[in-house]
């Protein structure tokens, strides 16, 4: 085993983050994955700086870098008889499909949902669009931080003006819907046989994403405004600072404000309940963070573990990934890029376990130089089973 989906072939014809992120979780669970690119490259190639200076003369976009390990690469001019003949029997032999075109352009290429069925009737395609693939606005263009605006999710974040998140979170957000969908329309093509399309949008993994702050609305009738570092719905929680530096706190029931209160001296029988500190946060958070202010972050943070309420630190990504539990998770990989050499890339997510060993990819293939299988795909697309794909 390789992996979960070991045995699934996804041609990718994505670009930019959104496409590439769904593909590559895929291929992170052990599917093959052909990433399918124009003859100049994936847009997100040319994305930087920063860019690493290649053996070939090239500089490599690390924005393309983050997504797209576990890919292979043909570049294809679908306009082409060549590329149309070679998608075809990529499309033949596949099981999945990624795609985020405009509404209309595959269509307009001559490998609309229709086609692709004709083709190969248990292929699932994904299919992500910026606002969906109908509706009134249906054919916008679709970029990360426009969406993160049009979904609501800026005007919940920040301090004093609507703010992004410092990731592109609605490209991720939504290749990350995509990948699920998939997963649970290839486990129903086991059923039927059959292949189908799943859809999902920036906007729709926006507002998918919007959890307590959507209710907050269509339950409530509250429209929630700008939150900044702290819980609009629980009190204390948020970012405060100590002597030294910044300290996170969730004091997430009334419980764990029990231990809090006598060990920072705020008790006040006026903030035994969480409605009631949400009520008077201003004040609350203000006796925090003097409480925390005269005191080195080190101590804050040893005395709330002490006392077992959940706390942590603001690390930078140095930090991060030089951090010991961040490599014993495994989301650290090294891989051997055909240009750059050896590179240590953020990893998988998600560990798999049966009997007592880990399970999962055996090794993970860097992301891929522009066509660098061409010569591997086309040979394996000319040799035996090459015909329609058997489900």
């Amino acid at each position: 085993m390789n992996g979960p989906l070991d045995g699934i072939v996804v041609v990718d014809l994505s670009r930019a983050l959104a496409g590439p992120h769904a593909a590559m979780m895929l291929g992170d669970l052990g599917a093959r994955v052909i990433k399918v690119e124009p003859p100049e490259g994936d847009d997100s190639r040319g994305w930087g700086p920063p860019f690493a200076a290649g053996s070939d003369g090239r500089e490599h976009s690390t924005y393309f870098l983050s997504c797209n390990r576990n890919k292979e690469s043909i570049a294809l001019d679908l306009k082409s008889d060549d590329g149309r003949a070679v998608l075809t029997e990529l499309v033949r032999r596949g099981d999945v499909l990624v795609e985020n075109f405009r509404p209309g352009v595959l269509d307009r290429l001559g490998f609309g949902v229709a086609r692709l069925h004709a083709l190969n009737p248990g292929l699932v395609i994904l299919s992500i669009t910026g606002f969906g693939h109908d509706g009134p606005e249906g054919d916008r263009p679709g970029y990360d931080q426009i969406a993160q605006g049009e979904g609501g999710l800026m005007s919940v974040t920040g301090v004093d003006q609507p703010t992004r998140v410092g990731v592109p979170i609605g490209d991720i957000l939504a290749g990350m819907y995509g990948a699920y969908g998939v997963a649970a329309a290839l486990r129903e093509r086991e059923r039927t046989g059959r292949g189908q399309v799943v859809r999902t949008s920036l906007l729709a993994a926006v507002i998918g994403a919007h959890a307590y702050q959507g209710t907050r609305y269509t339950v409530a009738g509250e429209v929630p405004g700008l939150v900044g570092n702290h819980h609009p719905s629980i009190c204390p929680y948020g970012l405060y600072r100590a002597a030294d530096g910044w300290v996170q706190m969730g004091v997430g029931s009334d419980a764990l404000w029990r231990r809090l209160a006598p060990a920072f001296g705020l008790d006040r029988p006026e903030w035994a309940r969480n409605a009631d500190r949400v009520r008077d946060h201003e004040a609350v958070n203000a006796a925090v963070g003097a409480a925390f202010g005269d005191r080195p972050a080190d101590e804050v943070l040893a005395t709330l573990a002490a006392i077992g309420v959940p706390a942590g630190r603001v690390r930078d990504l140095r930090e991060v990934y030089t951090w010991e539990q961040t490599r014993s998770q495994g989301l650290l990989i090294e891989v051997d890029h055909a240009a750059l050499g050896p590179v240590t890339l953020p990893g998988p997510p998600l560990r798999f376990e049966a009997g007592g060993a880990e399970r999962g990819r055996a090794a993970h293939l860097p992301p891929p130089t522009l066509g660098q299988h061409a010569d591997q795909i086309r040979a394996w697309l000319a040799g035996p089973g090459a015909g329609p794909a058997r489900h």
